[in-house]
This record gives structure tokens, sequence and C-alpha cells, in this order.
């Protein structure tokens, strides 16, 4: 056995790149992308990586540069996934919600040398690098435009060319650029800052190809889906989906923006299987006019992000929707726990199998390990339900580490775990719920005060359409829960702040019942449909510190 060793028949780089070539042999014919009256066969859209990744290639990009995309989820941001890597470039998505100063700083962290930007976010762009400081190399630019209008409004003279120019001029026999490595970097994504400022997360191919081929597994995808991009790919690359649809020959349909009317439009139109969002996107599908018609055929859809309310649950799998719950992060390239589904549980009231799917659940296949840990001994807290601890991960898409942060990366990864910052708990049967970031937890006179239950309580209350808890500084109990509430438009009549604390108060213990409740039109969010808690805490700072009161904003 000691002579039976590595060799390079059986030790090729791991890399999702490689599906691509295999759908344009099996899947060649097959409608590989739409967006709006384009459609894409498997064999084009392999033709066009190529010569993509052979123009950026030709502009001198080397392995191991960055290369940046601004775009929303238009036919170029799909290719670009698998473009940028063929080039031997790492790709580096960016937020388009993200604003000018961000933008910039992260062109410089990133030390971006080409970037392709969407036509509607040229001039932001264009703002961005007017911010580096002199003798700050400044990245290339290409425009990226889907309509003949867009480069009228956009000036070119800042721009090396159009998108579609690096198509026409490409080789697509281009012999592309395999890791050398599968360890070699592929990705660079820049967390959400939903809790601090942006940290940019690396992964390598393997990492990236383990996460694909992990997430057909667990949702149990079948060949040639047809995928609705209602996640932003810039997001986490779209929970490594992009890959995965690749792998399997499905169509992606893109989007460049939508709304509850455009996603039952295209579900109709294109016969959608699968789809993927946070809790808001859920929370949209479920907020239409009364007597509009359930789905015609069940539609797969995978939620995580943030946990969602177990009513928010209950109503979207009402109209139709088959809701799959998982838990991921931008450290871990897509979704690592899941709740897998137990065919005992059909048996249980509506209301129970919604409060079981509300939990984040188990490892998926290819996650080594999960805990819930004590984050001062490290020591696995019980399994009751109830004792909190910190959630840790171990397994091969965990991230590389942070980009230029040491620190950042040995303070998270530490005694062979990968420490998330969230807070969660572990019952009985092995399943995990998540309870909140450690951020988030509200510490009211000495109790540990999870805003996500108190949330989900909210949620059932017919009128809400939105709701988030934060701490409020109190000068008695150190913090109390203060409620932002956005309610929904057709309500009626609207409840009052009186009656939100009632309601909360008939269905929790009495400390957990907000002190204060904040109207307000809609929650800011991330771009991925997080709720940003950490503007809402300072909101809720200046709301001052005396007494319960309420407000509308």
């Amino acid at each position: 056995m000691e002579d039976l060793k590595p060799s390079p028949p059986n030790s090729s780089p791991l890399t999702p790149l490689s599906f691509l070539e295999r759908s344009a042999t099996v899947y060649g014919d097959c409608p590989s992308l739409i967006y709006n009256d384009t459609t894409y066969t498997w064999t084009q859209t392999h033709r066009r990586c190529l010569r993509v990744a052979s123009s950026i290639s030709s502009l001198g990009i080397k392995s191991r540069h960055v290369v940046s995309v601004l775009s929303p989820n238009t036919p170029a941001m799909y290719e670009l996934h698998f473009a940028v890597p063929m080039s031997g470039a790492i790709l580096n998505t960016i937020n388009l919600r993200l604003d000018t100063r961000t933008i910039s700083i992260l062109l410089r962290h990133s030390e971006s040398k080409l970037v392709f930007v969407d036509h509607q976010s040229g001039s932001l762009v264009l703002d961005a690098i007017s911010l580096f400081p002199p003798d700050t190399p400044k990245p290339l630019l290409v425009l990226i435009a889907d309509d003949a209008d867009a480069p009228q409004r956009t000036p070119l003279d800042r721009f090396l060319c159009m998108y579609e120019d690096m198509v026409e001029r490409g080789d697509q026999d281009f012999e592309w650029v395999p890791p050398t490595s599968e360890w070699d970097p592929m990705t660079l994504n820049y967390t959400s800052g939903t809790t601090s400022s942006p940290k940019g997360v690396v992964h390598c191919h393997r990492g990236v190809f383990i996460m694909a081929v992990d997430s057909l597994i667990d949702w149990g995808v079948h060949k040639e889906p047809v995928y609705l991009w209602t996640l932003p790919m810039f997001h986490a690359n779209g929970w490594s989906y992009p890959y995965g649809i690749a792998a399997l020959g499905g169509t992606n349909i893109c989007l460049r923006k939508f709304d509850a009317q455009i996603i039952y439009a295209m579900i109709k139109r294109h016969r959608v299987t699968h789809m993927c969002g946070a809790p808001v996107v859920l929370n949209m599908l479920t907020n239409v006019p009364p007597g509009t018609e359930k789905l015609e055929n069940p539609v797969q859809i995978l939620t995580a992000g943030a946990p969602p309310p177990a009513a928010v649950l209950l109503r979207t799998e009402s109209m139709g929707f088959v809701v799959s719950h998982g838990y991921g992060l931008t450290e871990t390239a897509g979704l690592v726990v899941s709740c897998a589904w137990k065919e005992k549980w059909n048996l249980l009231p509506a209301s129970e199998r919604a409060r079981l799917k509300a939990r984040q659940g188990v490892r998926t296949v290819v996650l080594t390990r999960i805990d819930v840990v004590d984050p001062n001994s490290g020591r696995s807290v019980k399994r009751d339900g109830l004792s909190l601890g910190e959630v840790v991960l171990r397994g091969g898409s965990v991230m590389l580490g942070y980009l230029k942060d040491q620190s950042g990366t040995a303070k998270c990864m530490k005694g062979g775990w990968f420490y998330t910052g969230d807070v969660g708990v572990m019952h009985a049967d092995g399943y995990l719920e998540i309870k909140d970031r450690s951020k988030d937890v509200i510490i009211s006179g000495g109790e540990n005060l999870s805003s996500v239950e108190v949330e989900s309580v909210l949620y059932t209350h017919p009128a809400v359409n939105e709701a988030a808890v934060v701490a409020k500084p109190d000068e008695f109990w150190g913090e109390t829960p203060c409620a932002f509430v956005s309610i929904k438009s057709d309500a009626s009549p609207k409840p009052t702040e009186k009656e939100m604390m009632e309601y909360c108060r008939g269905r929790l213990p009495h400390y957990m019942v907000p002190k204060t409740v904040v109207f307000k039109e809609e929650l800011p969010k991330t771009s991925t449909g997080k709720i940003q808690k950490f503007v809402l805490r300072e909101m809720a700072k200046g709301i001052g510190s005396s007494g319960s009161r309420v407000s509308r904003m």
C-alpha cells in the first residue's frame, strides 16, 4: 500500500469550469440561457465564454490577477462566471447597490486589473475610480450593454470596448487555463456588510467545485432544470448555481430586475422548476392580490440568508411553492446546512411543519462537521434547543481566508473550526436552529433575548409585511427590544402601536415583548434581501432610552 500514491492520472485538479465543456457536448442544442428575446444553446454559451476568456488574456491579464464585474443577472454576468477563471484570473463580482466610496475601496483593495460594467452602473464605477489616490493604477473598463440606446447614455471614451466586442474578437478555439492546483484561488467575494465592513472572501477551485456538486445533491436537482435567477449572481456567486446548472444542462432564465408579477409570468412562460432567494423574495411572492391563482405545477424554491418566519413559509407553500430552507455564508460559497425533510413530518399540522422547516437543519453531505459551541471554552452546548452558542463549521467548501487580512482569518478559523459569528441552538434530534447574529442578541436585564424569536411572532400578525427587532439602549434594563415594522398596503384597519405590543404580549414572555414599535414604509436591506440591522440599531439609539414608546417614520 505504501507504493500507491497520487499521480497525474488520478489527481487532476478539481474545478467547476469543466462542467461547461461537458454540457456543450451532452446538451449542445439545448437552451442554456434565456434573457428577454435572446436564447443561447450550451454550444453557443461554451464558445462565447472561450472567446471572452481569450480576449481577457489578450489584454495582458495574468494568473491570479483580479477581474471585477458589476452587473445584474444578465447573460454577460453568467458567462463571466466561466470566462474570467478560464483566463486564469480571479473572478470578483461586486454588489450593485454599494455606494461609490465603497466600490472605490473594493477595487483598490482587490487591485482589480479589469472591470466589466453594466451600462446602468457606468457612472457609478467612473465616479468610484475618480476617488483613487494619485498614482494608483486604474483598471481597464469594458461596458456591458443589452439595449441599443445604452451606449448613447454612457461616455464610451472612458471604456476600452463593449462586451460584445470581447466576444467577437476572441478565439473560440482558445485553450482555457486550468488551475495548476485545485487550491488555486478562483473567486473573490466581499461580504454584504450586514454586521461590519466588507471583507474579501477568497475561494479556490476545489471549494467551488465541491459546493456546486453538493448544492445539486442536497436539493435533489434533476437533469435539465429550468432555473429562474431571482438570486443575485453577485451574492456568493449565486450560491455556486451558475456552475451547478451548467453541470446538469439546465436553462438559466436571467432577469435584470423583478417583482412578484414578473416572477409569476416567467414561471408560467418558461415552466420554471427551480429558483432561489432570500426570505424577502418569499414575502414578495405571498403579497399578491387576493384571488391570485396557485401555480399550475410545483416550483422548488430554496431560501436562506436569514431565518424565515414560519408564517411566511406557510403562506409561500400555500401558493404552490415547495420551500427548502438552508444556511450558508459567503465564506462557505453556498448552503452547507439544510433542513433535510423527514417523511413522517408530512403527517403533522401545517403550522408545525412550517415551524420545523424554519430550522436550518443538518450538515449537507460534503460538510465534514457542524456544531454549536460555547465561544469561550469551545465546548459543545447541550442539545436541548435552548442552550445558545456559536455555530462552527468544518468542510471542503470553507474559504481559503480573507484577502490581505491574516488577523481576521485567524480570528474566525481556529482550533480546527470556522467560527461563523452566528448564534444558534442544537435540538435533541441534531437539527440546528439559528437564533441570531452574535451582534444581534439583545441582553435585557441579564437575559439573552433572540430577536429572531420576536420577529417570528410579529410575522404571524396578518397585517405585518416585514419586521425586524434590534436592541435599544435603556438606562434600567441595559437594552430593550425595539421593533421596526412595515404594514401591508392592503391591511385594513392599520394596527396601532399599542395593538402590536398587546399582540406580542399574548405570545411571548414579558421581557421579550418590544418596548418600542416603529412603523416604516420599508425596512433597509442589502441587495440580497437581508435587513440591515446595524442601520436600525443606529435609528433605535436616536429614539431615546426612557420608558416604552412608539413612533412612526
